[in-house]
């Protein structure tokens, strides 16, 4: 959430993002062909949803990022302890670098930084700053989905190979699939270690409120979603016609975010029309809760060795150290 004006993307094949935008068709046409509807969050991500994204962070209501960057600055230095010097930096979902410059701050002559994200644009443009900013460093930005396998660069630097996965990403997946991403990052990390974000289970009005601001900010990245659409696939949406909702599934402590057909409408894409009836939705999002001791547990599961968990005095937000391999 830097006030820098952003930087020039790295020079990249347009080709490149072909990949990128056929992902976001397949995935659109399936959901406007299943039942129910539902698309994967990943794709809120274009350069318009990550600057409203951005918003969203600076927003009262919307707890998880101040949070989360405060107990990271109360955290540096013994964080920093445990991650050694000239190691080799991995931030899965990469963002705003906004967490990682803390981190980054805080050790002893890191080695690498490689950021992972599907958004190769926005991610870029973070890269060139960070590389700017600290010139000793290497940057090296992988375009790529987190969430599937994929190759990390060769270890760089003599020390450990340390991921980061920050902002409660991992709730965006469902139990399952985060067990599964914690046990192949575990495989890429090999004898490092893992740190990072979940957002913890607490009082539903708090989510709530998170999640529904007062400004509409988080309805407008909710309805950006269409707009991308539209920009990019050639569907025919109409974003005024659909209300943002969004609400705490207790049962599953999940919060699920929505967009409702405010009315019988049909869109459009490829050809094809695809009806809406008035209050059917398209599901865009599931952010998961979780117990600090659930997911300890879950972590076990995969394979991984739950250190030192760092919190809010509120309890609200947890800082987890996940230790893999021999070298624990």
């Amino acid at each position: 959430m830097s006030s820098k004006p952003a930087a020039r993307p790295l020079d990249r094949d347009p080709a490149a993002t072909d990949p990128e935008r056929a992902g976001f068709a397949e995935a659109m046409l399936r959901a406007l062909r299943g039942t129910p509807r539902a698309i994967e969050p990943k794709f809120f991500y274009d350069a318009a949803g990550s600057a409203l994204f951005e918003r969203i962070c600076e927003l009262p209501e919307y707890y998880l990022t101040r949070t989360e960057v405060a107990i990271l600055r109360q955290n540096a230095g013994a964080i920093a302890r445990l991650i050694g010097p000239q190691a080799d930096l991995v931030e899965f979902g990469a963002g705003s670098p906004l967490k990682a410059r803390i981190v980054l701050d805080a050790l002893q002559a890191p080695a690498r930084y490689a950021p992972v994200d599907l958004a190769a644009a926005h991610m870029d443009a973070a890269a060139r700053e960070l590389q700017r900013d600290y010139p000793g460093l290497e940057v090296a930005p992988v375009a790529a989905d987190f969430a599937r396998p994929f190759a990390l660069p060769a270890h760089r630097g003599a020390g450990r190979r340390i991921g980061m996965f920050f902002g409660s990403t991992i709730g965006n997946l469902t139990p399952p699939q985060a067990q599964d991403f914690l046990a192949r990052a575990a495989g890429m990390l090999q004898a490092g270690a893992l740190l990072i974000g979940v957002d913890l289970v607490k009082d539903p009005a708090v989510l709530h409120r998170a999640y529904n601001d007062a400004q509409g900010v988080t309805a407008a990245f909710n309805r950006n979603l269409l707009a991308r659409a539209n920009r990019e696939l050639g569907t025919d949406f109409d974003p005024s016609a659909f209300d943002h909702y969004a609400f705490y599934q207790a049962r599953q402590q999940r919060i699920e975010m929505h967009l409702v057909s405010a009315r019988r409408q049909t869109v459009r894409m490829d050809g094809h029309g695809f009806e809406f009836a008035q209050g059917e939705s398209l599901h865009t999002e599931n952010s998961y809760k979780y117990t600090a001791d659930g997911f300890r547990d879950m972590a076990r599961r995969a394979g991984v060795d739950p250190g030192p968990l760092w919190t809010d005095p509120d309890g609200r937000f947890g800082l987890h150290w996940l230790a893999v391999g021999p070298a624990r």
